[in-house]
């Protein structure tokens, strides 16, 4: 019978893992952190066609030099920012 209780008393002693689980699983991600990755990710891609196939999706959607497509690069610019500053806070969680 004593044995039985053994694994309801060494369950008191495991710390609880929830509350102590490492900074990429309890980080959580607001809207703008969202939309930046996004914005970041699209500028990625469109960069990636630029370079392996000459072809700017961007301008392909927007025209080109229009306040349309300057107004989604500043927009990926300004996002790829944020990125610096989420990233050091991500990297600052982990401290």
């Amino acid at each position: 019978m004593a044995t039985m209780n053994a694994p309801a008393n060494e369950r008191r002693h495991i710390p609880e893992r929830r509350n102590s689980g490492s900074a990429l699983h309890s980080t959580h991600f607001s809207v703008t952190d969202w939309v930046a990755m996004v914005l970041m990710i699209v500028g990625g891609i469109n960069w990636g066609l630029v370079g392996a196939f000459e072809f700017d999706l961007v301008a392909a959607l927007f025209g080109d030099r229009t306040i349309w497509s300057r107004l989604v690069y500043a927009l990926v610019g300004i996002a790829s920012l944020y990125g610096i500053y989420l990233l050091s806070k991500m990297a600052a969680r982990q401290h």
